[in-house]
């Protein structure tokens, strides 16, 4: 008897009795489409005499056009092949020696123990095992990055002129020029900003605008990749030039994550739901990479600072009043007991350094990471004051979402127009994955060596990856990542006074950073007051650290309404005092009997001088 003729598409044989092959077979069928044929053994075996029904019950057989058959994990490879997006798994089962060898062994086991395959399926899968798209996601996403890049600029943009401007504390114009002096030519890359074409404070200012306002058109979702482009290079030129003050890990987030974003917009002015082509998942997956870099490394870092109150869980003793800017619930915070505190810093641990492996696993065990995130985000938010900090990191998370999870979120409307996962194959644009790799592949390759020299240094690296890490570090768009190392157990505040006698000095005080003791913590993030975040740096060191206080001392005195408005209260209004000076306080919080019966937040101890009273210059005859 002649054997039947090969099949006009490859057929896929596989178990009809079997609940968890059928769920399988439903995944498949979204990816491969009508391009394979799928039926059960029960009704196919007999167009195949030639295999044992035996042989069909064990594994799934995959029956080419040409009459050649495959079956186990080679049939699986194979079918994944021609759904066009997963030909990796069958080139690495055929060319790297041992991988068939395995992949067969665990297909036999779980092939044996399918009750074992169901319940990895439900707790890996969830009950949805359909493919996922990612549509609403990368909306979403974009909208958070660009309410993100707007709280950004405005927030800088009411201080841009006390911080960098003309008669602030550390001038633009100043700054480039020692940069071009130190560094010639190569300032211009080595420094990355449209602030070498003009520094003057309206430039400044319409940087800040400009941000602003574009940031208002991607959340509109007009024109979102060539916006995203000008809001990275806004940003890249306002962080260039403004020194110390935007030196902070969430600047650089920002611009890693912005320059990430540019590549996964969708094309054209304003494309409807329905007829964008589907967001690269090789950007989707760099964002995830970025956001696993960001928390692994904020758990690692602090196990690798030698720091001992992290090792003994006693970090949080000191954490809720030694924060920059802490919030009136830290207050609150810092009175639990410490077995309390022990275990938070348990559970951060965990989610810093369990959690993030989470996000490479599928679907259900994201929704767990995104969960877990999140959660330690809004714990962070409620204690302490992080400008925009934990907000990306949130927009991050979203990137863990898949259509399915945000559907509930948006409209009817909205979401009928989403294109299922067989349209979004068919939209994939091979233009998109060319523009898309290059630069995919230059943030790899830096992203991955970052995470390498963090624990080996970068002295052992090739003279060729350290030329690389050199040539991307002015675009700080590739970072490495570490908040709180070593845990700050004490609390200095640096309090400027001034006199016009040198005997009766009045403190001026500040917008958000403690100074009068009966004053509250309060609530500022996401905005950022960048000037008294500096201030608790400088009380870290010695005054010779922070060149930048004695020019703000120097704009006190010379009374730049700039500078003065970025304070909270000037004692001397009508004119500058004629001395001004420095002085170092330790504060602590109180307890509950202190707070009853003084209403104090804070207590403080006068520790000494820190910048010795200077005065102020008079003018002689001209």
């Amino acid at each position: 008897m002649p054997e039947p003729a090969g099949p006009l598409k490859p057929v896929l044989i596989y178990d009809g009795d079997c609940g968890v092959c059928r769920r399988w077979i439903e995944r498949w069928r979204c990816a491969t489409g009508d391009s394979v044929e799928y039926a059960p053994f029960q009704e196919a075996a007999a167009r195949y005499p030639a295999v044992p029904l035996t042989d069909f019950r064990r594994a799934v057989h995959l029956i080419e056009p040409d009459g050649q058959a495959s079956s186990g994990a080679r049939a699986v490879f194979g079918l994944l092949s021609l759904g066009a997006d997963a030909r990796w798994p069958l080139r690495l089962y055929q060319s790297v020696f041992g991988v068939a060898l395995i992949c067969e062994a665990v297909y036999r086991f779980l092939a044996r123990r399918r009750g074992f395959l169901a319940l990895g399926t439900w707790l890996l899968w969830g009950r949805r095992l359909g493919p996922p798209t990612y549509f609403l996601t990368r909306r979403l996403f974009l909208a958070a990055i660009g309410v993100i890049y707007f709280i950004a600029f405005i927030s800088l943009w009411v201080q841009i002129s006390g911080l960098v401007g003309r008669d602030g504390i550390l001038p633009a114009a100043d700054y480039l020029s020692a940069v071009r002096a130190r560094f010639g030519y190569s300032a211009f890359w080595s420094l990355p900003t449209l602030a070498w074409w003009n520094t003057s404070d309206g430039f400044l200012h319409f940087l800040c605008g400009a941000g602003a306002c574009l940031s208002v058109l991607v959340v509109f979702r007009i024109a979102q990749g060539p916006i995203l482009l000008g809001l990275w290079i806004c940003y890249l030129s306002l962080v260039g030039v403004s020194g110390v003050f935007l030196r902070f890990q969430w600047d650089n987030l920002l611009l890693e994550a912005g320059f990430l974003s540019i590549f996964l917009a969708p094309c054209g002015l304003r494309p409807r739901l329905v007829h964008q082509a589907p967001p690269s998942r090789m950007i989707l997956w760099l964002l995830r990479w970025l956001l696993f870099r960001l928390m692994f490394s904020s758990g690692v870092t602090k196990l690798l600072s030698g720091d001992q109150s992290w090792r003994d869980l006693t970090a949080l003793n000191y954490h809720y009043w030694t924060q920059c800017l802490p919030t009136w619930i830290a207050w609150y915070a810092h009175q639990l007991p410490e077995w309390f505190h022990r275990l938070s810093t348990a559970i951060m641990f965990f989610v810093e350094l369990l959690v993030p492996f989470l996000i490479f696993l599928p679907r259900l065990p994201r929704l767990l990471a995104f969960w877990w995130l999140v959660f330690l985000q809004i714990l962070i938010m409620a204690t302490g004051n992080y400008t925009f900090f934990n907000w990306l990191t949130i927009a991050l998370c979203l990137t863990l979402l898949d259509d399915t999870a945000i559907r509930r979120l948006v409209t009817k409307r909205t979401a009928a127009a989403v294109p299922s996962y067989r349209e979004a194959r068919i939209r994939r644009s091979r233009f998109s994955l060319a523009l898309v790799t290059p630069p995919a592949v230059i943030v790899l390759l830096v992203s991955v060596m970052l995470m390498v020299g963090m624990f080996t240094g970068f002295q052992r690296f090739p003279v060729a990856a350290r030329k690389l890490l050199t040539w991307a570090d002015p675009f700080r768009s590739v970072n490495s990542y570490g908040l709180f190392r070593t845990m700050t157990k004490s609390r200095r505040e640096i309090v400027l006074e001034g006199s016009n006698d040198g005997r009766e000095w009045l403190a001026y005080e500040f917008r958000w950073k403690p100074g009068d003791v009966t004053r509250a913590p309060a609530f500022v993030a996401p905005h950022q007051p960048r000037l008294d975040w500096q201030m608790w740096f400088a009380a870290l060191g010695a005054p010779q650290q922070s060149p930048w206080l004695g020019r703000l001392m120097v704009r006190m005195q010379a009374g730049s309404p700039d500078v003065l408005s970025l304070l909270g209260h000037n004692p001397f209004p009508e004119a500058p005092p004629m001395y001004l000076r420095a002085v170092l306080y330790d504060y602590h919080f109180t307890d509950w009997a202190t707070r009853r019966a003084t209403g104090e937040w804070w207590r403080r101890d006068r520790l000494g001088l820190y910048v010795s009273p200077l005065r102020r210059p008079t003018r002689g005859p001209s």
